[in-house]
């Protein structure tokens, strides 16, 4: 009996897994065809591609490129946005001089402390310190932007699919709403405050378009024209490499390793021809 009660129960609950099945299938299954149900589905874009000096196992970093990068940063980026895990004397891993860094974290203001009273102050930064927020706090961050709190860029293009492309994609991508999308999903509209991207997950988002127009960072002689696209190339460059500083020296020990187990494996297979040589002749024998 208790067998019976058990197959029974079985039955039921596999035949209530596949009208289950079957009904979400059809809800989005129209005319063979798949059937989206929201705009996040229809309009999401994938990175564009985009080639950068260091894609490939044998690319290195640009470093006229992140220098680049890191002015479009500190001129426009860091209004809003901190790099909390890089320290100005990382800087010197772009090309930059010890004098040149000094020069550089000195205009950034970090919190300090007053020698004399002890209260909390504001200072120039020292290259030992690091990117500071440009906001005290968190209410503070929202109240500036729209209710929503800025990311911190140090380990951006680690923690999006495709990074380096992504930031690319994200910054050059800013355009106006498709009045399709708002007659076949009117709930998607953008709403007041926010800015269509359909780069981004849910294709609005509170940051405004940062690059705004060509030419406003004013490269030196030498470099290319700061067009958006270029300038969007350049700090998808410098925050690749705020997330990933190790990058050349980590594919030049890999290769290492690579080439010290291939020799390793070549001699040991010549080893085990050399010692089992004599018991082969021996077989044949």
């Amino acid at each position: 009996m208790i067998r019976i009660i058990g197959i029974l129960a079985g039955l039921f609950f596999t035949l209530g897994v596949l009208l289950a099945f079957f009904q979400g299938t059809s809800e989005v299954i129209t005319n063979g065809e798949f059937k989206p149900t929201t705009a996040e589905m229809v309009y999401h874009k994938h990175p564009k591609e985009v080639e950068f000096s260091f894609d490939g196992p044998f690319g290195k970093y640009d470093r006229a490129q992140l220098q680049r990068g890191f002015q479009v940063y500190k001129e426009v980026c860091s209004a809003c946005h901190s790099l909390k895990f890089v320290a100005f004397r990382d800087l010197q891993q772009l090309g930059y001089t010890e004098a040149q860094v000094k020069v550089l974290a000195a205009g950034f203001q970090v919190p300090g402390v007053d020698p004399n009273t002890g209260e909390a102050t504001m200072r120039p930064g020292l290259p030992t310190d690091h990117f500071p927020s440009p906001y005290p706090n968190e209410i503070a961050a929202r109240a500036a932007n729209n209710n929503a709190v800025p990311p911190d860029l140090s380990l951006m293009t680690k923690a999006r699919h495709e990074g380096s492309a992504y930031v690319y994609s994200l910054l050059t991508g800013f355009t106006e709403q498709p009045a399709a999308l708002v007659k076949r999903f009117p709930e998607a509209k953008t709403p007041n405050g926010l800015h269509y991207n359909p780069y981004f997950a849910n294709l609005n988002l509170a940051m405004a378009p940062p690059l705004g127009a060509d030419g406003q960072v004013t490269y030196g002689e030498g470099n290319p024209e700061p067009t958006i696209d270029q300038m969007a190339q350049d700090v998808a460059a410098f925050l690749t490499w705020t997330a990933e500083p190790k990058l050349e020296k980590r594919r030049q020990t890999g290769w290492a390793v690579l080439g010290f187990l291939l020799f390793a494996t070549m001699l040991a297979y010549m080893a085990k021809q050399q010692v089992w040589a004599d018991k082969k002749k021996k077989k044949a024998a």
